[in-house]
Parts: C-alpha cells; structure tokens; sequence
C-alpha cells in the first residue's frame, strides 16, 4: 500500500472517531447506554400513537352507540306506531262480535253541522 492511501484510511478512521468521540461514545458501555436510550425513546413515542389511536377509536365507537340508541328509539316508534295500525281491526272485530254493531247504511246517516249561533 502506498503512504498516500494509508494517510486516507487513517484519516477517514479519525473523522469517524472524532465523530464517535463527539457523540461521547468511546467504549461498548456507552454505546449500549446510548442504544437502550433509543429504544426506551422509541418505545414511548410508540405508546404515544397507540394512545391516540385508541382515543380516536373510543371517538367513534362512542358516535356509533348513539347512532344505535337512535336506531333503537326509533325502531320503538314504529313497533307502536305498527301495533296502533292493528288495534282499529281489533276494535271491528270486538265491536262486530261481542257488541253486535254494524255499519249503518249510507242512507241511514245524518250529517250535523257544528256551527256555533
């Protein structure tokens, strides 16, 4: 090998070092001191997302239950607006049946008016 490439490589190995020697890390101690602070750093900014997320998810799941509870309110309304519609039936019946009424014929009806003198 020639002086001048021994001169690179030696002085690309002493930028590197003083780069290391910069950060403070010399020996393997450091190194791994510096590598698990990474970590823990990479842990809680993990953390930090999975928490929004989950907040954002308990967002909607809230908007969903309430869409529900007006679906089921609903649903309620017409269950009795559905039952109202049966008991006119219902009311024929009993009147046809126990009360023996019927419906009068047209010519049969008088009409009175509701005015007041």
């Amino acid at each position: 090998m020639s002086v001048k490439k021994k001169k690179q490589k030696s002085s690309r190995v002493s930028k590197e070092l003083s780069v290391l020697e910069w950060a403070g890390i010399r020996n393997r101690a450091t190194f791994a001191l510096f590598f698990a602070l990474t970590l823990v750093l990479a842990a809680g900014l993990s953390v930090v997302a999975t928490t929004h997320e989950n907040r954002f998810a308990f967002n909607e799941l809230q908007v969903l239950r309430d869409q529900a509870n007006g679906l089921e309110v609903e649903w309620g309304q017409l269950l009795i607006e559905q039952s109202t519609f049966g008991v006119e039936g219902r009311i024929e019946q009993k009147a046809f049946g126990q009360l023996h009424m019927e419906v009068p014929d047209i010519a049969k009806i008088i009409m009175v008016s509701h005015e007041q003198r």
